[in-house]
């Protein structure tokens, strides 16, 4: 979005100090922040990551205790009976396409990380169904290496916020990594994360209980009044 009235003419220290103060409510607001898929092992965050896609993570935890048992290491996936697979994956969506993704991960796991997942960014970026968004995921929350998170609600809220005006999810990595220091971008992603699904909506917004909304740009796209807007908020 384009920058209006007290924002317009931001210079880029001011646009920084500002995104930081906007970070830091966001922490005092959203304490517990933390990634919402369920996991234990790099492996698992991996797989779960791979079928968020187009669903939401409350559905992939529910699915993920059978797969994660039957399933409990990359060989596991590899030799995998396909129908079977589809069978669990199903309630998760485009269930047929995850379970290709799911089996070609565990072949090329075995075959070129002695069945580990690889915690770098260029290596993981080449496996199967992992995307920068996912690799990232895995990075920031499986080997505390930083990452962005650029998922939907973290794009939509950074141009919200008027950080930036790209949509480009590897351009926004770049220019939102700028803004901060990296050890808390992932911490950051986690926040912002929770800020779109329990407040800054996509179709309407409650920016009449947004904790940050003296710094926001895009204040009034939502209601304004404090009890229409308190009703908008998501637990």
């Amino acid at each position: 979005m384009k920058k209006v009235g007290k924002w317009a003419e931001e210079t880029p220290e001011q646009l920084v100090r500002r995104a930081r103060r906007i970070d830091r409510e966001l922490t005092e607001t959203y304490p517990d922040a933390h990634c919402e898929l369920d996991f234990t092992t790099p492996l698992e965050l991996l797989v779960a990551t791979i079928l968020s896609a187009q669903t939401t993570d409350k559905m992939v935890n529910t699915v993920t205790p059978r797969l994660f048992a039957k399933y409990p290491d990359a060989a596991a996936y590899a030799s995998a009976d396909r129908e079977e697979m589809e069978a669990i994956l199903k309630p998760t969506g485009f269930f047929r396409a995850k379970t290709n993704s799911l089996l070609k991960l565990g072949q090329m796991l075995c075959d070129e990380y002695d069945g580990v997942v690889p915690n770098k960014l260029e290596e993981l970026v080449k496996l199967p169904g992992t995307g920068r968004k996912t690799a990232n995921v895995v990075l920031g929350n499986a080997f505390g290496i930083p990452g962005i998170t650029v998922d939907t609600h973290f794009g939509r809220l950074v141009r919200r916020f008027g950080w930036t005006e790209e949509t480009d999810p590897v351009k926004v990595e770049h220019i939102i990594g700028d803004l901060f220091p990296k050890k808390d971008w992932t911490m950051l992603s986690h926040r912002l994360i929770f800020h779109g699904r329990r407040r800054c909506h996509a179709k309407k917004p409650a920016c009449g209980a947004c904790p940050i909304a003296h710094w926001c740009p895009s204040y009034g796209e939502g209601p304004t009044d404090p009890e229409v807007a308190a009703k908008l908020v998501k637990a």
